[in-house]
């Protein structure tokens, strides 16, 4: 059962993203609304994936990712950034920090589990 990790500083997109990867059975889903939050439940959690608000306040979601990146128990955990700077370059700059994906906001709620189904199928394939 794929454990994902979902960090967004707004309440009501988290709620959205958690009931919409809720619709894939097999994902255990937890969430955070910080950055540093979200380190913390990952110690605990231990997730097959986060994903990442990139723009949170305080610690926003590259300074997130570097943290995670440089914690033992985290530097091997995939990450998606969910953002809504979508521009071509925002996104290649998410991706050379080492992101295993992008996904814009306003995600489709419908979608977004079988996005994360495909991001999670692509580590078999790397």
């Amino acid at each position: 059962m794929p454990k994902i990790l979902y960090v967004d500083d707004e309440d009501d997109i988290r709620e959205i993203a958690e009931m919409a990867l809720g619709l894939d059975p097999s994902f255990e889903i937890r969430s955070a609304a910080s950055g540093r939050e979200g380190l913390e439940v990952a110690r605990c959690f231990s997730p097959d994936l986060i994903m990442l608000d990139v723009m949170m306040p305080g610690m926003d979601g590259p300074s997130t990712f570097s943290a995670a990146r440089a914690d033992p128990d985290l530097g091997h955990v995939p990450v998606v950034f969910i953002t809504a700077r979508t521009q071509t370059h925002q996104v290649a700059e998410l991706m050379a920090l080492g992101a295993r994906g992008v996904i814009p906001k306003p995600f489709d709620p419908m979608t977004l589990a079988a996005q994360v189904s495909r991001l999670l199928d692509d580590e078999g394939n790397r």
